[in-house]
């Protein structure tokens, strides 16, 4: 009987990475949809006990979402949860209001027919209502920008949303505050059917001003 062929180093350096991966996806959607809001402090063995992994993988996690500035590590307690910095959200919601007010500068430039089928599509966003008030923001507000039809500013767009997750997460953590972000979207797509895009402009900074209020 011949014995068997040891597995080739290549082979167990690419289960660790697979592992590692895994408990990075995990620990990172969890940051960003809220779920483990600012100050949660989080532990290592409760991690690896949730996915069936060892801790090693989960402490690689830990260290690469402490450089991306998502978590603080305490040796022997575990990993704190960042909060979202006043500064932080600012920023973001900025540029997210310029992103949004050049697309209506796009759709007015094309005149009145393109307003109202933005306005059309932003519609039907706003009454097929995803359960999770993250993703219904997500598909709202790119429907937006697609609507524009500039590629390159819906590809930088796209960028900014893992960024505007926690904020948009923190900001609709009610049904409360959830309905209101939809209410607020309903507004934006009647003021570009009437159309008013002027109106559209005022709202995309409201709204934005909304999130940041619920979150400081």
């Amino acid at each position: 009987m011949t014995e068997a062929e040891p597995q080739p180093n290549g082979t167990q350096s690419a289960n660790a990475q697979s592992t590692a991966e895994r408990a990075y996806h995990h620990v990172r959607t969890r940051l960003l949809d809220g779920t483990w809001p600012g100050g949660t402090l989080l532990s290592e063995g409760v991690v690896a006990l949730e996915l069936g992994l060892s801790r090693t993988p989960v402490r690689e996690a830990f260290l690469r979402l402490q450089s991306e500035g998502f978590l603080r590590l305490y040796p022997k307690r575990g990993a704190q949860v960042v909060p979202i910095a006043p500064g932080e959200a600012r920023n973001v919601l900025a540029a997210r209001v310029l992103f949004e007010r050049a697309a209506v500068d796009a759709l007015a430039e094309r005149g009145p027919a393109a307003l109202t089928a933005a306005a059309a599509e932003l519609r039907a966003a706003c009454e097929h209502r995803d359960p999770h008030p993250v993703e219904a923001g997500r598909h709202f507000h790119l429907t937006l920008l697609r609507a524009a039809g500039n590629p390159v500013l819906t590809s930088l767009y796209e960028t900014l949303w893992d960024r505007q997750i926690r904020i948009s997460a923190a900001a609709t953590a009610t049904r409360a505050h959830a309905d209101e972000d939809h209410a607020e979207h309903q507004a934006l797509a009647d003021a570009l059917a009437v159309p008013d895009p002027e109106l559209a402009r005022a709202l995309i900074s409201a709204h934005a001003d909304s999130l940041l209020a619920r979150i400081n």
